[in-house]
């Protein structure tokens, strides 16, 4: 007789996909209220070596359809929106999409308990916001 089959555990296509490391640039998705703030963080994450800006919101609504239709890796989402608020989007895009990252930003530091409790890999103020809060974001850092 051979040797006893092993049985592994698979996870399902959609998460495999995720569990493989990226081909290509990071998708990043950006969301905030203030025009200038999307634009230099657009700057910031165009600075970044292997990431790249796939779409732009100004309210939680709208993140949440772009985060649909774009199927961002990464959210730089502000806490403090018009209409659906950042820590109620960070929980839905948790719930909704498996494997994607957040990471919270506000001008006040307030809402980082928020941010966490509901499931940001981090939390930073606008003011501190670079490419390096990108990168550890990312990687969980």
């Amino acid at each position: 007789m051979g040797a006893p089959l092993q049985q592994t555990a698979r996870a399902g296509p959609e998460r495999e996909a995720r569990a493989q490391p990226p081909r290509g640039p990071i998708r990043v998705l950006i969301v905030d209220d203030q025009e200038a703030f999307r634009s230099a963080a657009r700057l910031v994450v165009e600075m970044t070596d292997g990431f790249e800006t796939v779409g732009e919101a100004g309210d939680g609504s709208a993140a949440l359809e772009l985060a649909r239709r774009l199927d961002p890796q990464l959210v730089l989402l502000d806490m403090r929106l018009p209409g659906i608020d950042g820590v109620e989007v960070t929980r839905s895009l948790l719930r909704d999409h498996p494997g994607i990252r957040v990471l919270a930003l506000s001008t006040y530091d307030e809402y980082e308990q928020r941010a966490l409790a509901a499931g940001a890999v981090a939390f930073v103020t606008k003011a501190a916001f670079g490419p390096e809060a990108v990168v550890a974001a990312w990687h969980g850092s």
